[in-house]
């Protein structure tokens, strides 16, 4: 039996906050199979918590994370093409589950983000990070190239920067992250994480959990088409079963009566 502590730990208050920590600490949380798989392990857990209303991801020790682990990738070198694409899925389905989980996702992020670890960043909601934080896609440097994190690089930052950052490998702060879009939040130090988590989970703890998630869903569904009639109409259906859901006619009735909601209360 293995004494090696859990690549991922898991935490859940009575609340319904989780936080996800990425534990390799002794090597920068670099991505290897056994992390990928405790990832998605975990995500696939949390997809089915209805109690979670926001899953923070971060990572222990100096680095939330550092890209891909060496000895991962000197393995990766020695299998076949279909070897690599299976091994590569794994990471890209790892991706899908927490891009497309139903509670408001955050990375709260220090030290370094290159890579993977950026493209984590990338498929969460929100990300906090402190302005010291060092993020680039380092692929082509290796002759390779970001493509299972490319979908939600691109969706983050657009199409323009995501083929800057890709093809020149450059290294940047966090302060140029908020500028780009990638995070949302740049801070001073840990104690400004901190901050930023009480203010998200408060603002969480706020909002109905099956409405956070129907907002997700629309914005991927409304940035994938025309503006035109057809769009108006299915944005009209949207709101509409909203508001004959059990969460919107609660919503309502509690502002109308001057009470705090079900879900916040």
């Amino acid at each position: 039996m293995s004494t090696d502590p859990a690549p991922v730990l898991l935490d859940v208050s009575r609340n319904g906050v989780a936080v996800v920590t990425l534990n390799r600490p002794e090597k920068r949380n670099a991505f290897d199979e056994l992390l990928i798989a405790g990832l998605a392990d975990t995500f696939e857990t949390l997809k089915g918590a209805d109690h979670v209303r926001i899953v923070f991801l971060r990572g222990a020790g100096q680095s939330f994370c550092a890209g891909a682990d060496l000895e991962w990738m000197r393995r990766a070198a020695e299998l076949t093409e279909l070897g690599n694409e299976t091994d590569a899925l794994l990471l890209a389905r790892m991706l899908h589950s927490l891009h497309d989980l139903p509670q408001l996702t955050v990375a709260l992020v220090h030290g370094a983000a290159m890579g993977g670890g950026a493209g984590l960043v990338a498929a969460c909601d929100v990300a906090v990070a402190i302005k010291t934080t060092k993020f680039a896609f380092s692929e082509v440097k290796l002759g390779l190239i970001p493509a299972t994190i490319s979908p939600y690089v691109v969706e983050a930052i657009g199409p323009r920067w995501s083929k800057a950052l890709f093809a020149t490998a450059e290294t940047f702060d966090a302060a140029f992250a908020e500028k780009i879009g990638l995070v949302q939040y740049a801070v001073e130090d840990a104690a400004g994480l901190d901050a930023m988590m009480a203010h998200l989970t408060n603002l969480s703890l706020a909002a109905a959990p099956g409405a956070v998630n129907d907002a997700k869903a629309l914005v991927r569904y409304v940035a994938g088409h025309k503006i035109d009639d057809s769009l108006a109409k299915e944005t009209a259906r949207r709101i509409a079963a909203r508001r004959s859901s059990a969460e919107g006619k609660e919503g309502l009735a509690a502002f109308l009566e001057k009470r705090k909601p079900e879900w916040n209360s």
